[in-house]
């Protein structure tokens, strides 16, 4: 089945039922701020593990204290396609960055 490019409309309201994520240019992406360089090196592991299940890559770039996680679709002419808003989702859902 191929996969289409959403709307800018169809990105706005898949946005804005992820809190923290944004849109640039052609990718979805959030900061993910956390406790520890070691918290966000175990937030990446997650991250990866969660989107390898569903066979859709995130650009991870790991820092002192963050993480950026950044998602566009290859297959749809690297868009934004309703795979990075589901991708979002399950970030969203491992529920970071964690209580102290």
């Amino acid at each position: 089945m191929a996969i289409t490019a959403l709307t800018d409309k169809q990105v706005s309201d898949g946005l804005s039922k992820l809190p923290g994520w944004e849109r640039e240019g052609d990718k979805i992406k959030k900061t993910y701020k956390l406790d520890t360089y070691m918290a966000g090196l175990a937030f990446a592991c997650a991250v990866g593990t969660v989107c390898e299940a569903m066979d859709h890559h995130p650009d991870l770039f790991i820092g002192w204290k963050r993480v950026e996680v950044g998602f566009s679709t290859h297959d749809a002419g690297n868009k934004i396609s309703q795979n990075d808003l589901d991708a979002a989702a399950k970030v969203e859902a491992l529920g970071y960055p964690r209580p102290k």
